[in-house]
């Protein structure tokens, strides 16, 4: 039997039948824009890592600096034609005379809810653009033959559409893809992988505080599945988060190895929040080493409230310590 979503969480499936049509109806006049298109110009930011890490935000905060183009809750409507939804938004947001039409929050807000944000400018997660392109069909990781059946030429030119409708520096979250950084940063002449990294013990106890916001309790699974989801589901709710956290991060240093340094950067969540100017300079420098320039002062926060915070009984702080440990050898004590 399938886990029961909580009603916040929920598919309004009138809602998902609008948006397939719509979405099929403007694919004519996506594929007349595509043909101008191959590349984007910039590197493309793609977070990536384990869920809960702090890439929602990370997210909102590369788009509150102003310097980079980014799929919000209003553009994700579009995803089979997101250049076509951008001028939308522009149309709507950007070049609303007197607000006849509605009244925009230009700003973005550092607040979300398993990743959900609110507000029409506030960013997404763009999964529905992403499986157009990468469709697993068991675990999150893609099998050789469904890399091969992906059209990366289309995904590149999509993304260079994308970008130069805003005409900025793209950047978006990318964790469906973890387990497959090499083949998606084959598709792009110029990106960078920014990993978000979170303290072990957090990132396993804000994913298993996530399975009771999002179904009610802990036992269904719930995010990301990597390979090893096969032999972990059968494991308790705490053993099963462990392993998960620690073989998605796992994965995603195996993937970020096999990239050119100027195509990878990785973050701590807890140094993000306590200097997240230093992220924008590293990012700087790895736009400078691919040829293009993230030039001008850092405009944003100067720190963030670190969210790790011990929330659970003694008994399950000791089982997330025991359970880290058998997967990894290692001593995670908060």
């Amino acid at each position: 039997m399938n886990a029961q979503v909580q009603p916040p969480f929920r598919k309004d499936e009138t809602l998902e039948r609008l948006l397939e049509e719509v979405n099929r109806l403007l694919a004519p006049a996506e594929e007349t824009v595509l043909a101008r298109y191959r590349m984007p110009r910039w590197p493309v930011v793609i977070i990536v890592g384990a869920p809960r890490c702090g890439s929602t935000l990370t997210l909102q905060w590369l788009a509150a600096t102003g310097r980079f183009a980014y799929p919000t809750n209003l553009l994700s409507r579009f995803y089979g034609a997101p250049y076509i939804g951008a001028r939308i938004q522009q149309i709507l947001t950007e070049h609303d005379f007197q607000g006849e039409i509605f009244d925009f929050n230009p700003e973005v807000p550092f607040t979300s809810n398993l990743g959900k944000t609110r507000g029409a400018l506030a960013p997404h997660e763009f999964w529905y653009f992403w499986r157009r392109f990468f469709r697993a069909t068991d675990t999150h990781r893609l099998a050789p033959e469904e890399v091969q059946h992906a059209d990366t030429a289309r995904f590149a030119a999509e993304l260079a559409a994308l970008e130069d409708a805003f005409g900025k520096p793209l950047a978006m979250k990318g964790m469906l893809l973890n387990w497959n950084i090499p083949d998606v940063s084959r598709a792009l002449e110029k990106a960078i992988f920014l990993h978000v990294k979170r303290h072990p013990f957090y990132n396993i106890q804000s994913q298993l505080e996530a399975r009771v916001k999002y179904f009610g309790r802990r036992e269904p699974w719930h995010s990301l599945k990597p390979p090893e989801y096969h032999w972990l589901k059968d494991l308790s709710p705490i053993e099963q988060v462990a392993g998960q956290i620690y073989y998605t991060v796992r994965a995603v240093e195996a993937g970020l190895a096999q990239l050119p340094p100027a195509r990878r950067l990785e973050i701590r969540y807890e140094d993000f929040c306590a200097h997240p100017e230093q992220l924008f300079q590293q990012l700087a420098e790895k736009f400078a080493q691919q040829g293009c320039s993230l030039a001008g002062p850092y405009k944003g926060p100067a720190r963030f409230k670190v969210a790790n915070r011990l929330r659970l009984p003694e008994a399950d702080c000791r089982a997330i310590i025991a359970a880290y440990r058998r997967f990894s050898g290692e001593e995670i004590a908060p």
